[in-house]
This record gives structure tokens, C-alpha cells and sequence, in this order.
């Protein structure tokens, strides 16, 4: 399981994630946690040099490879290296920095993870793990940034990119284990709807009635003047709440490990601001990250 945050803000955007990796086992009895282990790598840049980002929460790999490793082999599609090592021809995925949208990266980025790879994978499973990502930046010339949804269901279906809020719309999304950011946040567990059910309001009540209690309850954050480094503090604040609520709430503790956090704005474009690495940077000064 994982916290996935995309904060938006006027100056720019904010990408962070826990860095847990749960592994589960069908049991008898039914889903069972027996490991978690807390270096998994959620955030990414996906294209050298350009503001362009992607979170993800659900599934870790596909097959024998992790997501992240998958990613940055799409990474040198878009950069047309893997033509150049591995005698592949991939023209069409190419970036030009001066010519792209974050809509077409998403719609690689869901050509590459899903019609290529997790087909294949999970091809004749009954229950397929479900996976998200968000691909998040700037497109070329854009002054304002972007963030597309791309979700695959336990079904093994996944629609086309969905924009998350509209381009001139400021706010924070969060994916993976939502619960301590929904109740801080809205003011209530993302569960109150199937409690209001079971006290007898009518299902087709229950979004109106949502939408009530979050105008009602929700916290006062002002996005959209937010400096960066103030969004960064939050993003970091949230994905640590996060944390900090599954290490003190009942079973296994699958939000944790390092934050890592990057933030992408229109001029200074992707920048790491936390995160880990399992080499030191003295002795591979010209490692690819």
C-alpha cells in the first residue's frame, strides 16, 4: 500500500510518497500481509530535463519487473536512447521538448504500463491487482501545470487519462491508503457514505449528502497562493501524517519508509527535493537516477 500525493499550487506542483512495499498472500482466510518492506521507489521524473512527473500507488511490479524500473525504460523511449542500445526503433515515443502535452505523455505512459506490459502480465488472472498512476508538469509552453489519472481496476480495465482538476484549478489528491489525510482534510473517513446507508439514508441521497458535509467540514487551505516551499511542507506533512497513522492504527504498517518529494515549476522544471538512493552519490557521481 502507499500515500501518493499531487499537490497543485499557482507557482507550480509537489509529488510525494511513502516509500512501503507490501507484499500479500491469498490465504485461506483471505488476503494476508506477510511482508513490508519500506524502499520502493513512487516518484519519478519522466523525462530528463523536462517538468514532467509521475506518481503511482496500487500494484509494485509488473511481472518480475517493479514499476519504477518499467518507467524508466519507457524514460529512455521518450528520450530515444533505447533504440540506440537495444537496436529498437521507437521514433514516435520520442519528446521533443519544444513540441509535447502532458495529455499525449499520459497517454504513452498508459500505452506503455498497460496495453504493453500489464496485459501480458496478468493476462487469465481472475482478480487483477489494481494500480494507479499520475503523470503531473508542464507541457511545452504551458504556464500553468497539469495532472493526469490513469487508473487500472481489479479487473484488469483502464480507461483512457482523465484530466484530475481543471488547468486553472489549485488543490491536493492523495491515493493509496487515503483515510488520516481524508479525516484531517474533509472532516470525515471515506467510509461515512456506507455508514450512512446503514443508518437508512437512501443511496441516491448519499452524494448530495457528501457533497454537504465536505462544504461544511472541509479544511480552509488556500492552494492556489501557496508558495512551493509551502506546498512542499504540506505535501511532506500529509504523506508523514500518513505514516504515522498506520504505525499507530491496527496491523501492518503499510504507509512508511522515506518521503520522497519533487517539485516541478514552470522555470525551474523538475527538482528532487527528498529522496533516497541505495548508493552514495560520492563514489557514482555519474550514475543515472
Amino acid at each position: 500500500m502507499t500515500i501518493a500525493i499531487s499537490l497543485k499550487v499557482n507557482d507550480g506542483l509537489v509529488l510525494a510518497a511513502d516509500s512501503a512495499s507490501t507484499l500479500i498472500a491469498q490465504t485461506p482466510g483471505g488476503p494476508e500481509v506477510v511482508q513490508v518492506f519500506n524502499h520502493a521507489n513512487k516518484v519519478l521524473n519522466l523525462r530528463k530535463g523536462l517538468p514532467i512527473g509521475l506518481i503511482m500507488w496500487g500494484a509494485g511490479a509488473i511481472g518480475r519487473a517493479a514499476i519504477s524500473t518499467l518507467i524508466k525504460d519507457l524514460r529512455l523511449r521518450f528520450t530515444g536512447a533505447d533504440s540506440r542500445h537495444a537496436g529498437r526503433e521507437h521514433g514516435d515515443w520520442r519528446i521533443e521538448p519544444e513540441a509535447y502535452s502532458i495529455a499525449e505523455v499520459a497517454k504513452l505512459v498508459r500505452r506503455f504500463v498497460f496495453e504493453e506490459h500489464y496485459l501480458r502480465a496478468f493476462e487469465g488472472w481472475p482478480q487483477k491487482p489494481p494500480l494507479g498512476l499520475i503523470v503531473a508538469g508542464y507541457s511545452s509552453g504551458g504556464d500553468l501545470a497539469e495532472e493526469y489519472r490513469i487508473e487500472i481496476s481489479d479487473e484488469g480495465e483502464c480507461g483512457e487519462p482523465v484530466e484530475v482538476r481543471p488547468r486553472e484549478q489549485c488543490g491536493a489528491t492523495w491515493n493509496g491508503q487515503p483515510e488520516a489525510i481524508s479525516r484531517l482534510v474533509l472532516g470525515y473517513s471515506p467510509g461515512l457514505g456506507d455508514v450512512l446507508v446503514e443508518l437508512g439514508v437512501k443511496p441516491e441521497r448519499i452524494p448530495g449528502v457528501m457533497e454537504v458535509i465536505t462544504r461544511s467540514l472541509r479544511a480552509q487551505i488556500i492552494y492556489d497562493a501557496m508558495p512551493i516551499q509551502d506546498a512542499i511542507d504540506l505535501a511532506e506533512f500529509l504523506a508523514d501524517l500518513s505514516a504515522r497513522f498506520s504505525r499507530y492504527t491496527p496491523g501492518a504498517v503499510t504507509v512508511g519508509g522515506p518521503i520522497e518529494i519533487a517539485a516541478i515549476t514552470k522555470h525551474e522544471g523538475f527538482k528532487w527535493i527528498q529522496r533516497k538512493l541505495y548508493f552514495s552519490e560520492e563514489f557514482n557521481p555519474e550514475v543515472e537516477r
